[in-house]
């Protein structure tokens, strides 16, 4: 489990693209001060098992579902990535529950700064605005962020210079792909609600009209 406060930015040293598969290396420090082969390691969002390390460089194998639904396709080598370990037992909880499971890809309309904050619009596949609200939480590549609004197939977030500086999402432009996932709290809930509605007992329209949502 990750909690979407990114460690640090790291380097894809090399990569190997075999069809939808492929073995990526990358540079980096903080993450690596006490890896250990087969610890996860979430790179713009998706948790990866360590293979082979050396000081300064870990190496994952991606496989065909992490290559069709996620932006890895996207990577090449010089590629900067958000890097996190996962939560440790007894750990500071700093973010939200983050999974590293990605639900899709979504893609930057517009990226508009006001004051000392940025404001990101992004679009999403019309499948995952179900699980987002206002005041919600979101992961994109991996950070974990709060929406400021929903709006049609759209969320709104904002990045605080923090932000801006110390994950990738400062460098991205209207354009650019994005890994998302959902709250996960959100998604059992709405799989909950799903299946109950076609059996007999608690409702979504029941809880309607008993005041409960």
């Amino acid at each position: 489990m990750f909690t979407g406060i990114i460690e640090e930015i790291g380097t894809i040293k090399s990569i190997e693209k075999k069809e939808e598969t492929m073995d990526v290396t990358i540079e980096a420090s903080v993450i690596l001060s006490d890896v250990q082969e087969g610890d996860s390691i979430s790179i713009n969002g998706v948790c990866l098992t360590v293979t082979t390390f050396t000081e300064n460089t870990a190496s994952f194998d991606v496989m065909p579902e992490t290559f069709r639904a996620t932006n890895f396709k996207d990577l090449t080598e010089g590629s900067r990535v958000n890097l996190e370990r996962a939560l440790a037992a007894g750990g500071r909880f700093g973010g939200h529950i983050v999974s590293g499971h990605i639900d899709g890809v979504g893609r930057i309309v517009s990226k508009t700064p006001e004051a000392n904050a940025v404001y990101y619009e992004i679009e999403l596949p019309e499948e995952l605005t179900q699980y987002f609200i206002h005041k919600g939480s979101i992961a994109v590549d991996g950070t974990s962020l709060t929406v400021f609004g929903v709006k049609g197939n759209t969320v709104l977030i904002s990045l605080i210079p923090h932000t801006m500086e110390h994950t990738v999402l400062g460098n991205k432009e209207a354009g650019d792909d994005v890994n998302i996932e959902c709250d996960m709290i959100g998604k059992y809930i709405a799989h909950f609600m799903k299946n109950r509605e076609t059996e007999e007992g608690i409702s979504a329209s029941f809880l309607k009209e008993n005041g409960y949502v």
